[in-house]
């Protein structure tokens, strides 16, 4: 896949998350927004920065269980 949105969201359908859930939109000024209900608030970023997010931190929707990510935790656990 050549779209970083399309990727991400099919990770995310791969970890077993649904769109309500969580899933990443296009926003304005060709950021991306990771947002859902099992994210605090939404994850704004380059859409690249957001498919790596998906791709590295979010864990699969078993293991995040009935937590909640957080986005403070997600950029800081984000290796410059």
């Amino acid at each position: 896949m050549s779209d970083p949105i399309e990727e991400a969201n099919a990770l995310l359908r791969e970890k077993g998350y649904g769109g309500r859930e969580l899933a990443v939109h296009g926003g304005p000024r060709g950021k991306a927004l990771l947002k859902g209900s099992k994210i605090l608030s939404p994850l704004s970023d380059e859409p690249e920065v957001v498919l790596r997010v998906v791709r590295e931190l979010v864990p699969s929707g078993e293991e995040l269980g009935a937590k909640i990510l957080r986005p403070a935790e997600l950029r800081a656990r984000l290796a410059p």
